[in-house]
């Protein structure tokens, strides 16, 4: 049986993966792997220092790097996200009910 992720823990941010798992695999400077992805280094830097979310264009630029396609890097942001928008203090704003 797959553990579950601890709920109190946020997901980790796809700059991390990137940071301390894929990037360390591929064996080349950030330079070069911001040169083949055709973003800035600046762009790069933030989002391994999970400064920069996974936009659209970004994750079908890392999903081709990596050859495993822009969802994984689009679901790693998305659970991301959710779980931040989750602790977000909304209990002054009321729930509508649709006519």
């Amino acid at each position: 049986m797959a553990e579950l992720r601890n709920p109190a823990r946020i997901p980790t941010h796809p700059g991390e993966l990137l940071r301390e798992d894929v990037l360390p695999a591929l064996g080349r400077s950030k330079t070069e792997i911001a040169r083949l992805l055709g973003v800035s280094r600046e762009t790069l830097y933030k989002l391994l220092r999970t400064e920069q979310t996974v936009t659209v264009d970004l994750a079908a630029r890392i999903g081709k790097l990596c050859g495993n396609g822009p969802g994984l890097w689009l679901r790693m942001q998305a659970e991301h996200d959710a779980w931040r928008a989750s602790k977000i203090d909304t209990s002054s704003i009321p729930t509508l009910d649709a006519a």
